[in-house]
């Protein structure tokens, strides 16, 4: 995952390319520009393969401030199959309400062509699936794209489970159009956020002097 740095147009954070994700730590992140240079960071690391998918969608989007890619095995199930898109079915899913391009190449972005082919099948859209590969989901900050990212895989889920009991009856423009006029998003993303940072202090896997720092009080 990327996040855009004080909301400017030259550079995001990543972690770099030798740590596991299951370990990483602050001093880890890297702060590279949008051509792929790091300018601030540990010292002779280099960023992630594929940082050509964040920062060709920065570039692209200012509105955009957080993007996270990831491999789930139930959204990446429907680039497999004719006739099966993956529509939203589950109320916050609505994010999602214009659609969820899907990018034909299942190979690396790991390039500036390829991370700008992947940045156009996205458009203006909030997620993209890529197929055989995975899906690029984005948001305004680090908090919303961590709830997007649980729901994105969610709605995947219970779209795949509802079709094995009969047709499925996806949620409609105007049942979304009602649901987003009367959600609250800020309040939402804080909420789950909370929760999520909660239960990882709790499993060990967030340090609890964290939280502060984190939004967390």
């Amino acid at each position: 995952m990327s996040a855009r740095v004080c909301r400017t147009e030259r550079a995001c954070s990543f972690s770099h390319l030798m740590i596991s994700r299951a370990a990483l730590e602050p001093e880890d992140l890297l702060v590279c520009d949008f051509d792929g240079t790091v300018l601030d960071g540990a010292a002779n690391k280099k960023p992630p393969r594929e940082i050509f998918i964040h920062t060709e969608i920065m570039r692209a989007r200012p509105d955009v401030n957080s993007i996270g890619h990831f491999h789930p095995e139930t959204a990446t199930m429907f680039t497999l199959v004719e006739d099966r898109p993956l529509i939203p079915v589950k109320n916050h899913a609505a994010r999602w309400m214009d659609g969820i391009p899907v990018h034909p190449d299942p190979g690396h972005i790991n390039s500036v062509s390829s991370g700008k082919s992947l940045s156009a099948t996205l458009g203006p859209h909030h997620a993209a699936l890529i197929r055989a590969h995975g899906v690029v989901v984005t948001a305004e900050s680090v908090p919303a794209l961590l709830v997007d990212s649980v729901h994105f895989e969610e709605n995947a889920k219970t779209l795949f489970h509802a079709a094995a009991l009969g047709t499925v009856r996806g949620l409609s423009r105007d049942e979304m159009t009602s649901f987003m006029e009367r959600f609250n998003r800020t309040a939402h993303v804080e909420k789950l956020w909370k929760y999520y940072l909660g239960r990882g202090v709790d499993e060990g896997k967030v340090p609890g002097e964290w939280l502060p720092a984190l939004g967390v009080r």
